[in-house]
Parts: structure tokens; C-alpha cells; sequence
């Protein structure tokens, strides 16, 4: 008896005509992504007409197209300060150590996941997404008055054990520290949240035949919830080195003094200090795209190398 072959037929699509034929078949989808498509265009790509002051020697009267055009007079004036490697180094180090705790969130998660007691369970999510939603003015206050070398609680625990107070934020080597793990306090909660929601997504069936197998609660974690949970772990790091040189001034600049300026100033302060409070707008723009371009050379190069080594990535 002759067996036949069915030929496979592949698709072929015609890009625009495609996509006119479904955005008239789900119009109403693409009604909704109308406001973030004018967000990201008015707040986003607009601005970066104004990108180009950072070629020129800006003048307000003379406005963007008026001012001479200098190339990169700025960037080298950056690279050849004295401050450069120490703004560069201190950005890396913050950056760099919160990198390093970015498994926290997947940990808290994974324990979250196992727990059985549903009370708990409530009463641990709460305590952990709470200081979420604390602002970052208030985060820095509390560390402030906790941290007091003769009134904060910290110092007052460290006198009574016999030693003597620290001044922890007037200390060059305490800042980072501070700085990433008051960090970690007030994001770690909140981190978790995309991957309990992964871990909600994990087949029962394959805990059930693990079990039957005689694998342990560990081991099921290790071959199956982590498993599971690698394309978001892999996305949401990628996303992460995408804003590697993202400090956020805001609380560096609040828990910054003369004293630990040496381990505080980040490459985001220095934009704040000599953009708006010198006036030098060109400089500052320079300092900033060097800032950008290098976030997005660290997402290009990881998002390959996500792609090529395990199939996920953001592209």
C-alpha cells in the first residue's frame, strides 16, 4: 500500500498588508496601546532632538541649531578630568553591587512559593512589598535616624555590646553598603512579584510525578520551579543590565556629604550638579549620552548573548 506525502505548505506574509488586515480585525486592542505610543513618543524620542547640544557649545539665546557646533570638545573634556575615573568607579561599584544581589528577589520568591500556610504566606508578602511603597526622601530619613552616632538605635545596639559608635554616613567605606542594602530592603518584596507569578504558571503534574520519583523538596525546586522560571529570570536581568549605569541620583544625592564624597558621587550627580545647578547644559548632555550609550552597548551585548546561549531574550 502506497503512503503518501503531505507537502507542507509555509505560510507566506506580506508585512504591511498584513498588518492593515489585523488592526482592522483588532482595532480595539490597538486602541489601547494608542496612549503608551504617545507617551513614549511625546516624553521619550521627541527629546532626543535635544541630544545634539551635546556636540555643540550650547547657548539659550542662540537656541539648539544656532549654537557653534564643536564635536567632541566635551566628551574629551569628560575622559580628561580628574574626576572621571573616580565617578566611573564609584558608578561601576554601585552598580555592579546591586548586580550581585540580583538573586535576592528570585530566593524570597522560591521560599515564598513553598510555603504552605496561607496566613503566613499572606502576612510575608505584606511585610516584604511594604517598603515599596515607602518614597525615597522617607527611606533616607529612617536611615538617617537609625544610623545617628549618638541617637540611633544601630549605634545605641552597637554601645551596648560593648563598642564604640560608627559614624556610618559620614564613612567612605560604609557608603555602598548603606546604599544597596537599604536598596534591597525597599525593592526585594516587590522584585518578587514576577516570579511567584511565573511559579503560579509551573505544571502540578510535573511536582506530582517528581514526588513519585522520590525527589526531594529541594531537588523539585532545582530541576523544576528554577527551570521553569529561566526565560523571566533571563529577561528581567537583561533588563537590569539595560540600566546598569542607572545609579538614581535621587538617593545618592540625598545620602551624600562632604565627608563621603569620595564613594558618593556617581556620574548621575555629577549630570545633576553641572547640568542644573552650573548651568552647563552641553557638558551635562555629553556626560549623560556617554551614560546612555554605554547602558545600551550592556543591552545589545547581553541580549545576544541570552539569545544564543538559551533561546530567550528581549529580541
Amino acid at each position: 500500500m502506497e503512503t503518501t506525502k503531505k507537502e507542507v505548505v509555509t505560510p507566506t506574509y506580506n508585512g504591511w498588508s498584513d498588518l492593515k488586515k489585523n488592526i482592522r480585525r483588532n482595532w480595539q486592542i490597538y486602541i489601547f496601546l494608542i496612549p503608551a505610543l504617545l507617551y513614549f513618543t511625546i516624553f521619550h524620542y521627541i527629546p532626543m532632538y535635544g541630544v545634539q547640544i551635546a556636540f555643540k557649545n550650547f547657548i539659550a539665546t542662540d537656541g539648539i541649531w544656532g549654537s557653534p557646533l564643536i564635536g567632541f570638545d566635551h566628551f574629551t573634556r569628560f575622559f580628561d578630568s580628574y574626576y572621571f575615573w573616580r565617578l566611573l568607579k564609584n558608578t561601576l561599584i554601585l552598580s555592579g553591587y546591586s548586580l550581585l544581589l540580583f538573586p535576592l528577589p528570585i530566593i524570597l520568591a522560591l521560599s515564598l512559593h513553598e510555603v504552605k500556610n496561607k496566613y503566613f504566606k499572606k502576612w510575608a508578602q505584606t511585610l516584604t512589598y511594604a517598603p515599596h511603597f515607602i518614597s525615597v526622601v522617607v527611606v533616607v530619613g529612617m536611615i538617617v535616624i537609625f544610623l545617628d552616632p549618638s541617637t540611633g538605635l544601630i549605634n545605641r545596639i552597637i554601645v551596648a555590646m560593648g563598642g564604640e559608635p560608627i559614624a556610618f554616613l559620614t564613612s567612605p567605606s560604609w557608603f555602598s553598603h548603606i546604599f544597596t542594602w537599604s536598596g534591597v530592603w525597599q525593592t526585594l518584596g516587590w522584585g518578587s512579584i514576577i516570579y511567584l507569578a511565573a511559579l503560579a504558571g509551573v505544571n502540578p503534574e510535573l511536582h506530582e510525578a517528581a514526588k513519585v520519583d522520590g525527589a526531594t523538596r529541594f531537588q523539585r525546586i532545582i530541576h523544576i520551579n528554577i527551570p521553569s522560571i529561566l526565560p523571566t529570570i533571563i529577561v528581567l536581568f537583561i533588563l537590569n543590565i539595560g540600566s546598569f549605569m542607572s545609579v538614581g541620583f535621587e538617593k545618592v544625592l540625598l545620602m551624600q556629604n562632604d565627608l563621603n564624597a569620595s564613594s558618593s558621587d556617581v556620574i548621575q550627580t555629577f549630570v545633576y550638579q553641572t547640568g542644573l545647578l552650573e548651568g552647563q547644559y552641553s557638558f551635562a548632555a555629553a556626560i549623560g549620552l556617554f551614560d546612555s550609550a554605554i547602558n545600551i552597548a550592556l543591552l545589545i551585548v547581553f541580549n545576544y548573548v541570552a539569545r544564543k546561549t538559551s533561546d530567550n531574550s528581549l529580541w
